[in-house]
């Protein structure tokens, strides 16, 4: 369990000094003990302003992050839990109008054990609000970024927590939708934590408290500096990855006399190259094109797929989104995790580069089981259905459907080591009923170099 930190500790560890301003709070008429006249529970108000200072479980205000502004919620554990009354309710939903008035990103820091007893059906109902103030905001293209404290739990958790488009996580931290004292007896309490939401895919990242500023302050500026439209440019890519036979970065203008040499000679031989284990894969074009990047995790859905690596870099002072194939048959959670950045890109107005370089989709029984079919469609849907410029740049194999999914049609480049194919030649072979020694001259008839897709119209060709 992590050391707990009050709102105002928390907020004095994320924000840029002197920069935090609280926001006004609107005023309510206070019925006795409630509305529910729940006996003491005036009293218990009373207790818990003494102790903590604050006159409500959440501290909203807005302040700088490494110098992005930000309306920030900060939840005070200590004011009965953290709990979420009607009164909490009010101040969550004047920091969400306030920041979609001002086009400003949010940025809850929860510590929560839920909604409030002593306030009955009406504290549940504050999910409802806030669960439309969080849709509007997203309607509104306005990035929002969870911290989760310990503890995050209830309905703290699956509205302001599991909503959000980025979850950042406190090591150590209990996290789950029922708390310590309302699961099971026999429950594994390591799966209420915050290691295990982000090994599920419902978190993005554990950040150690040290390094919560900086991390956050990373995530505001990238998620508020969009590429004004612009595409990214594949070529550049491409030409960042070529070297010498010394092994030293080719220089832009030799790397692209070298490519019409490059080319492979055969269908087959443009199998292999795109297999060759030294051909450079998803990490190093992206190391190489972004200044900076940070990772988004996990489909949200129970699961990761650590051969699709998804999140926003930098590069010229802009953000873009990726999307990577990292050369291993696709698991149905990364479909889904690809799926959910393209469309969170979209409401940021961020535009997108996918690599492409996957044999296939996963067709283990896990994975049908995982549902497959469904998760491809739905990237294909999330690819078609894009809102800002998607850029696709195949590095290696093109395998079949679960390659083309991640593709954007029309404006997709390749690199020398790769090819695209309808399926695997030797599958292809398979089906065909043709002896494996037909393997390399069914790849010759399937037209799978990067030349022929440009002559099919596959690929695009020219300056990009």
């Amino acid at each position: 369990m992590t050391d707990r930190l009050s709102a105002r500790e928390t907020l004095t560890l994320v924000t840029d000094d002197t920069t935090f301003a609280e926001l006004p709070y609107p005023a309510r008429e206070s019925k006795p003990d409630g509305p529910l006249a729940w006996q003491g529970y005036d009293a218990s108000r009373a207790r818990a302003a003494d102790r903590t200072g604050e006159s409500e479980s959440v501290v909203c205000g807005t302040a700088t992050v490494e110098g992005t502004r930000a309306v920030l919620i900060a939840f005070e554990f200590g004011f009965l839990g953290g709990s979420l009354g009607e009164r909490t309710g009010d101040r969550l939903e004047a920091a969400y109008t306030y920041a979609r008035e001002h086009r400003l990103p949010v940025v809850p820091l929860i510590a929560t054990g839920g909604s409030r007893m002593q306030e009955g059906m009406v504290a549940l109902t504050q999910l409802q609000r806030v669960a439309r103030q969080s849709a509007l905001t997203r309607e509104a293209g306005l990035p929002q970024i969870a911290v989760l404290r310990d503890p995050t739990t209830g309905g703290g958790w699956a509205t302001l927590g599991a909503g959000a488009d980025v979850i950042l996580a406190l090591p150590g931290a209990q996290v789950g939708f029922a708390g310590s004292r309302v699961r099971p007896p026999d429950a594994d309490p390591t799966a209420y934590t915050a290691e295990a939401q982000v090994a599920a895919g419902a978190a993005d990242a554990i950040v150690e408290p040290e390094r919560l500023k900086e991390t956050l302050g990373r995530w505001l500026r990238l998620l508020t500096t969009p590429w004004a439209g612009q595409a990214p440019v594949p070529a550049a890519l491409d030409r960042s990855t070529r070297h010498t036979p010394t092994g030293r970065p080719a220089p832009a203008q030799d790397a692209v006399q070298r490519v019409a040499a490059d080319l492979p000679a055969t269908g087959w031989e443009a199998v292999q190259r795109a297999r060759a284990v030294q051909r450079p894969r998803a990490e190093r074009y992206l190391d190489v094109y972004f200044s900076h990047r940070v990772a988004v995790s996990g489909d949200r859905c129970g699961g990761i797929d650590a051969g699709m690596l998804c999140g926003f870099g930098e590069r010229e002072g802009r953000a873009i989104a990726y999307a990577a194939q990292g050369g291993t048959a696709t698991r149905p959670a990364g479909y889904r995790t690809a799926a959910r950045l393209i469309r969170l890109a979209g409401r940021l107005g961020i535009p997108v580069l996918t690599l492409v370089d996957t044999p296939g989709a996963a067709n283990d029984a896990e994975a049908e089981r995982q549902g497959a079919g469904a998760a491809i469609a739905d990237l294909f849907d999330a690819v078609a259905s894009a809102r800002t410029p998607l850029t696709t740049l195949l590095i290696g194999e093109g395998g079949s459907g679960g390659a083309l999914a991640l593709a954007a049609p029309g404006n997709t480049w390749a690199t020398p080591d790769s090819y695209f194919s309808v399926i695997a030649p030797e599958a292809a072979a398979a089906i065909l009923k043709r002896p494996p020694e037909e393997t390399e001259p069914t790849a010759d008839q399937l037209r799978i170099r990067p030349q022929d897709l440009a002559e099919l119209g596959v690929i695009r060709t020219g300056p990009a």
